[in-house]
């Protein structure tokens, strides 16, 4: 599918970071998309910027839908179907996602079934709901957004990362598994699996917003005191640091993950769709997500062992979470 014009395009998540940009480009290339995500607010901000880039007749749709929630995302590929007047897209981007649930000895159980679901179910659900519709187009593709946490489940020896993690793998695997399911049973299919590195995304402070929580400014007691211990483990010395001040590091820490990321998500999308084109079903975005695949495949063993961050860090990789 190497031209996006008037195909139509199903997007998750596309209030803000790679969903959004994915949009941009999408309806800049022509494409009529649909959009769904939690936030009305930030999709509204979505479909401001689609159209003032899109061409003529170029239509942006947008949906409120938890993607994991089954009814509601059957309530949004009913409504996609009928604000598009269609019985079929082309392109699934099932990119909606969340951190959270980090640890599965500590972290609350919502926390992580709320992470696992919106990471793992929202891809399933979604690709379950729109995959008749992707049948009934001549050419079409699902393209799911995994990680490099789909292949290393780690942030490093001192941060449990589960639920993401668990999620992660999921999707790479039921992509991974789709390839030769679609290639029997609707070889007109395609699928692709996204596995991005640190790309410059809202994602830590939408997470809150997502679970419910307070933003990192306006944290409860108990939420400073785990994300004191954070810190702490991080090798930042904590003693002499107020609530406060653990709330502004927080804060900071998440304002530098979206802005301080070697790629942002504008060249993420561009990558992904540049993969999309090119038929490619395996997407690796970022240089860190290339040496991150390179270093497990070669080391596996030592994957989850201090030395194993020393050689990423040596090869410049993995800097933010000094």
């Amino acid at each position: 599918m190497k031209d996006f014009r008037d195909k139509i395009a199903v997007v998750t998540g596309g209030g803000t970071g790679m969903g959004r940009e994915l949009a941009r480009q999408l309806t800049a290339a022509g494409a009529q998309v649909a959009m769904c995500d939690v936030s009305v607010e930030n999709m509204a901000e979505t479909k401001r910027l689609c159209e003032a880039e899109a061409p003529a007749g170029v239509r942006v749709t947008t949906h409120r839908c938890d993607v994991a929630d089954e009814r509601q995302v059957l309530a949004f590929r009913d409504a996609v179907a009928s604000e598009h007047a269609t019985d079929h897209i082309e392109l699934l981007f099932n990119n909606a996602g969340i951190g959270g649930g980090g640890s599965f000895v500590k972290d609350e159980r919502a926390d992580w079934d709320r992470t696992f679901g919106v990471c793992w179910f929202g891809v399933y659900y979604c690709t379950r709901a729109f995959l008749p519709m992707l049948i009934a187009s001549k050419h079409s593709h699902v393209v799911n957004t995994s990680s490099v946490n789909g292949f290393w489940a780690s942030l490093g020896p001192t941060i449990p990362h589960t639920a993401y993690s668990a999620a992660k793998f999921a999707v790479k695997g039921f992509s991974e598994a789709l390839i030769t399911d679609l290639k029997i049973n609707a070889p007109h299919v395609k699928v692709a699996v996204v596995m991005p590195g640190h790309i410059g995304t809202s994602i830590v402070m939408n997470t809150a917003a997502v679970l419910g929580k307070p933003d990192a400014l306006h944290m409860s007691a108990t939420d400073v005191a785990a994300a004191r211990d954070l810190i702490a483990r991080r090798g930042i010395p904590v003693d002499t640091m107020s609530d406060d001040d653990i709330r502004t590091a927080m804060h900071q820490l998440a304002i530098a993950f979206r802005d301080n990321a070697p790629v942002t998500a504008a060249q993420a999308a561009t990558i992904i769709l540049d993969g999309v084109r090119t038929d490619r079903w395996r997407i690796l975005v970022g240089e860190d997500a290339h040496a991150l695949d390179r270093l497990v495949r070669e080391s596996p063993e030592t994957a989850y062992d201090q030395s194993f961050i020393d050689v990423l860090r040596a090869q410049g990789f993995f800097q933010l979470f000094d």
